[in-house]
């Protein structure tokens, strides 16, 4: 059942790019693990996906540790500072990283075990209250402060768009998102590169492609609806 469900979210990001003129290779499929169990996660694997998403430190922990370590683990809910000391050396890309404070923690960390860490910056561009992230009128000063840290670089930014049941209403905020990459890198600041921006969800991934998204987040799409009992 996931291998068919995974054959067909691939079978739509093809369709997606092909509607946007982009190669299938510029979109990479991140498989959204919360709560779903190990066995669900090494049945994806045997589709060759290597990238999997979490949104709590302890979860990534675990998995990583009972799975092999050719996986890609993605840090991408809110994540605490005082978790930051768990993710050295576990996790390829941090997407949530939304105030300087925070990316301060990820330098020190980090620092700690001659690592440097590869981010994102989360742009609230819908502006929802019950959202994390950066608004994007803060978005530039806050990329230049982080830019100064020593082992933090920032790949690219990432948002949460509404849950709609029309994932048109969520192209604008994927639009958005990509201004503001554009904008940034015409800047030229050091430590700072725009190639990635993770945008996308279950719902809405197909919209994302066509406006830009290198990065989607697909969860109940590839493993059904969560449960919340772990």
């Amino acid at each position: 059942m996931l291998t068919d469900n995974v054959a067909e979210v691939e079978r739509r990001i093809e369709a997606a790019c092909s509607r946007a003129g982009r190669s299938r290779d510029s979109v990479r499929l991140i498989a959204v693990s919360k709560t779903k169990p190990v066995s669900d996660i090494e049945e994806v694997m045997g589709t060759g996906i290597r990238d999997f998403g979490e949104n709590k430190v302890q979860e990534l922990n675990d998995k990583y540790d009972a799975l092999p370590k050719d996986l890609r683990w993605h840090m991408i809910g809110h994540l605490q500072r005082n978790k930051v000391k768990f993710l050295p050396g576990k996790t390829v890309l941090i997407h949530s990283v939304d105030s300087l404070k925070l990316a301060q923690e990820i330098d020190k960390d980090f620092a700690k075990h001659g690592l440097t860490a590869q981010i994102l910056i989360e742009v609230n561009v819908a502006r929802e209250e019950s959202k994390f992230g950066t608004t994007a009128e803060e978005l530039t000063e806050l990329v230049k402060e982080i830019s100064l840290l020593e082992h933090v670089h920032i790949n690219g930014l990432m948002t949460i768009a509404p849950d709609t049941d029309d994932p048109e209403q969520n192209r604008v905020y994927f639009r958005k998102l990509r201004e503001l990459s554009v904008d940034i890198r015409s800047k030229n600041i050091d430590n700072v590169d725009m190639y990635e921006l993770s945008m996308g969800m279950t719902g809405d991934y197909e919209v994302a492609i066509e406006e830009g998204a290198t990065l989607i987040r697909v969860g109940t799409g590839i493993f059904g609806k969560r449960t919340y009992n772990i």
